[in-house]
């Protein structure tokens, strides 16, 4: 009988690897077993050609090199895994795991870019096109790969049926320097004899509108276009190929307009039955246009594709004052409508879609531009089905308008659609509001993990904003399997900064409003995002790939600040939506702009020299060092006074300055906290941060010695706190601090959103600090386990699927005793911290564990002073890792 279970290994990012881009990648396992402190001593590898390694002695689990021969592409291998433990045990072999590579050199492709007719073409945001070609199978079949891809947004379908289940594929990135493309297993679809294939084309991002203030069309080119290879492997080892070229025709469809912002509009009565089937009579159909593309541009997916998820059904049916039906689905999400309906021929329903409601009416204003209107021409009949392909809402109600006869509820739901990635991290207290606060912003990660990470899904935007995944990254690692999307995002960036000469605002980038200069808090999203990746999930890889990247980021910023390595000329943002801002005026802060620049350059500069020494560049890692350190002295002289007073005297002046250790002498940097606790209790504990100081202040506030004082904050319930939308309602983090007024109106500001997850990025905080589950090195290969109880919580609970397998933390205090209850997975350690004994950390290895202290707080003892809590506050994960990237 065995105590050690393996997990079947998996690869690199991949959930699921057919078709991936890595000829060698790296395997990860994790181990079950029901014995405490156990460790791994040795692991062995098979590969199913017969690569052995036999026992390898090492404890790493997590992306561990490939053992083999690099794969070819469209190569096909399955590995194992065995382990051994320093106790002597010794696991079965894991279940076998299968990976398959896509085409990994330019000269694998063979198909041209195939293009619908130009005279078919409407304006962007027209309607979506047909394109079919039939083809011959001639024996039985041993395997089929479909490789495709398309300038603008395509679906597939193979003798009839839909291939995948990708959603606005292929996704959006950086057109003119990659294009991911998609590999499907094909083989169960084809049959003997004849056969067909066939797309729908439509604009999206290639040619449709994007931006805001009008947006931009034609972004990467005129035409549409579709790239397909399908490749054929018979029985007997013959291979045919079947390519994008000359012998497609082209039509149109029923889908007669579709735009990302505009919504979509299909006439039913315009299906062509039958058209991706074989036998189809595609007489009238006009020969489509091959043209040139360049293959290099082509390139595997490093996350999973946006999928539709989940499905809601209507929470509540409304009457508007106007009359109007109105579906309530009671969250807020991005997605889009899916109804059955039965009609007379030529009715039109029509759905309209919106974030909030005011005086009972769908509130449109906060969509600006984006009409976000769907419309669905019945052909009569039977019952019909529709959910439209080509565009998506950000929306928690619908208007319905022309539905015939009466409305039944279950006809229609609400399909939640964003990339999908794999959960991996839980919250939950003893506070529903802090719950719902933590749902909220689960769902506006959901709603904006859309192929990208996007500001908001809803208005004439959803762009990639730098600054807004630069303070969130953490949160969105503990929430989900993240890493292949944003390392996919990070090679965009990357380009665009190569092209531009810097990292722009938003990624992939569009000219609109904004310069194309460097701008702290954003473009540090080159330097912060990939050591995020690496603290979270232990790789290395996100640092080596963007290391000249984040290089030319911080030297750029360096040569602004020039020889006194202040940062205080050219355009910024600031602390981007101070809750002090006018409406019509976000920018304006109470923090000096310079002030946050030049924060950040120190930052960003000490964070590369970390990577530099995981990298093992020794002279980087003393450059950028030294750099970091002028620049603290310069930040320091500037805008700290010799009384600890900063410049500005603002909560993120403050936050800034405490939490990227900007403040030179234990008494002053002592002064500077207690200032900020100052503040904070001036404002009555109402948050005075924007973008950038949001994710600081209550780590701040407790490393100051005032938790409780955090709590305060975290807890409020008035204008402006995190709270305060949930008294609202609100379903999703909101963009501002006030969306919504006390009075039920909304901002009049013109830029509001109701699903934004900047201010959301407190979830860290609350894993880290409230449940006290936090990573002490990259991988939480060792991880730090520190609670810090208040705000009258009687219990939380963190969750998070680490490299190495689940950890958690619950804590729950009664009678004066608090108990915590820890898991800590095979192949990681913990270090433990209470409260009663903040100087005598425990360490403990795998398996649950329970401890138990005395302790109170004011919640327990109104009257009682705690005194200042444990000694320093559990650090933010690079500061605890920091000792390991030091040694490295």
């Amino acid at each position: 009988m065995t105590f050690l279970n393996v997990a079947a290994p998996r690869y690199e990012h991949h959930r699921h690897p057919l078709g991936i881009g890595e000829p060698s990648p790296r395997l990860s396992w994790t181990v079950g077993t029901g014995l405490l402190g156990w460790v791994q001593r040795a692991y062995e590898i098979e590969l199913s050609d017969g690569t052995a390694t036999g026992p390898i002695e090492s404890g790493q689990s997590a992306l561990v090199g490939w053992p083999g021969t690099a794969l070819a592409s469209r190569e096909r291998r399955g590995a194992r895994v065995r382990v051994h433990g320093r106790d002597g045990s010794a696991s079965d072999w894991s279940p076998w795991s299968w990976v398959e590579t896509g085409l990994l050199e330019a000269a694998d492709w063979r198909a041209a870019a195939v293009a619908p007719l130009a005279e078919l073409l409407g304006p962007p945001d027209g309607p979506a096109l047909l394109l079919r070609r039939e083809f011959t199978v001639r024996s039985p079949v041993s395997r089929a790969r479909l490789y495709v891809t398309a300038h603008g947004l395509y679906e597939i379908e193979l003798n009839g049926r839909v291939v995948g289940d990708d959603v606005l594929a292929p996704g959006w990135s950086s057109y003119s320097h990659r294009l991911r493309y998609r590999t499907h297993d094909v083989t169960g679809l084809l049959a003997e004899g004849g056969n067909a294939l066939g797309a729908t084309l439509a604009d999206g991002w290639f040619r449709g509108k994007v931006g805001f203030e009008g947006g931009r069309t034609r972004l990467y080119g005129d035409r549409t276009a579709l790239i397909a290879q399908l490749e054929i492997t018979y029985a007997d080892g013959t291979t045919d190929l079947v390519v994008t070229d000359e012998n497609w025709r082209c039509a149109s469809g029923p889908v007669t307009a579709t735009g990302l912002y505009e919504g979509e509009r299909h006439d039913a009565r315009l299906e062509r039955h039958g058209w991706s089937a074989p036998g189809f009579d595609d007489g009238g159909w006009l020969p489509a246009d091959p043209l040139p593309h360049d293959p290099a541009l082509l390139v595997a997916p490093t996350g999973e594709p946006v999928r539709r998820v989940e499905t809601l059904g209507p929470a509540e049916v409304l009457t508007s004052p106007s009359g109007r039906t109105i579906l309530d689905f009671g969250q807020n999400i991005a997605g889009r409508l899916r109804i059955r309906v039965r009609g007379e021929a030529g009715r039109t329903v029509t759905l309209r879609h919106a974030e909030v409601l005011q005086d009972g009416e769908l509130c449109v204003r906060p969509l600006r531009a984006a009409h976000s209107v769907d419309a669905y021409t019945l052909r009569g009949g039977d019952v019909e089905e529709w959910e439209p392909r080509f565009t998506i809402h950000g929306f928690r109600y619908a208007e319905i308008d022309g539905w015939p006869g009466e409305l039944d509820p279950a006809d229609v739901r609400a399909v939640v659609c964003h990339t999908d990635m794999e959960r991996t991290g839980w919250f939950d207290s003893s506070d529903d509001a802090l719950n719902r606060l933590h749902d909220n912003v689960l769902w506006s990660m959901r709603g904006n993990f859309v192929d990208l990470p996007t500001d908001c899904p809803q208005r004439d935007e959803r762009l990639g904003w730098t600054g807004d995944i630069q303070v969130f990254a953490p949160t969105a690692a503990f929430l989900y399997g993240c890493a292949g999307m944003l390392g996919s995002w990070l090679a965009d960036l990357a380009a665009e900064q190569a092209e531009l000469g810097t990292v722009p605002v938003y990624v992939p980038w569009i000219q609109l409003l904004f310069p194309i200069e460097p701008v702290a808090a954003w473009g540090d999203a080159a330097v912060i995002v990939p050591w995020t990746l690496y603290e979270r999930y232990g790789d290395p890889e996100p640092l080596r790939r963007q290391y000249p990247s984040m290089r030319a980021w911080v030297d750029q910023c360096a040569g602004r600040a020039g020889d006194g390595h202040l940062w205080n000329e050219g355009f910024q943002l600031g602390d981007w939506l101070d809750p002090a801002a006018p409406p019509d005026r976000p920018f304006e802060a109470r923090t000096d702009r310079a002030l946050v620049a030049t924060a950040y350059l120190a930052r960003s500069a000490r964070l590369l020299s970390r990577a530099a020494a995981v990298l093992g560049d020794e002279e980087g890692r003393r450059r950028y060092g030294d750099l970091a350190d002028r620049v603290r002295a310069a930040f320091d002289a500037e805008y700290v006074s010799p009384s600890g007073r900063l410049v500005g005297d603002s909560q993120t002046a403050y936050a800034l300055a405490l939490r990227f250790d900007l403040v030179a002498g234990a008494d002053r940097r002592d002064r500077a906290g207690r200032r900020l606790v100052e503040l904070v209790r001036e404002s009555g504990h109402r948050i005075g941060t924007g973008f950038v100081g949001t994710p600081l202040i209550c780590d701040a506030l407790v490393a100051a010695g005032a938790p409780d004082d955090a709590y305060h904050l975290l807890m409020q319930r008035e204008c402006p706190s995190w709270l305060y939308p949930v008294t609202m309602g609100a379903t999703t983090v909101w963009e501002r601090w006030d969306s919504l007024l006390p009075d039920g109106s909304v901002n009049p500001g013109d830029m509001t959103s109701f699903n934004h997850y900047a201010l959301g990025a407190v979830a860290d905080w609350l894993h880290r600090t409230v449940a006290g589950l936090a990573p002490a090195a990259p991988g939480y290969r060792r991880i730090l386990v520190r609670p810090v109880p208040g705000g009258g919580l009687r219990h939380a609970r963190a969750t998070h699927l680490t490299p190495y397998g689940k950890a958690e933390v619950r804590w729950e205090r009664a009678g004066g005793r608090l108990r915590v209850e820890i898991a800590v997975p095979a192949g990681a350690t913990a270090t433990v911290v209470l409260p009663a004994e903040p100087d005598r950390p425990i360490e403990i290895g795998a398996g649950r564990h329970h401890f138990e202290c005395a302790f109170r707080d004011a919640a327990d003892d109104p009257v009682a002073e705690r005194p200042a809590f444990f000694g320093p506050p559990s650090p933010q994960p690079d500061d605890a890792a920091n000792p390991v990237v030091e040694g490295a």
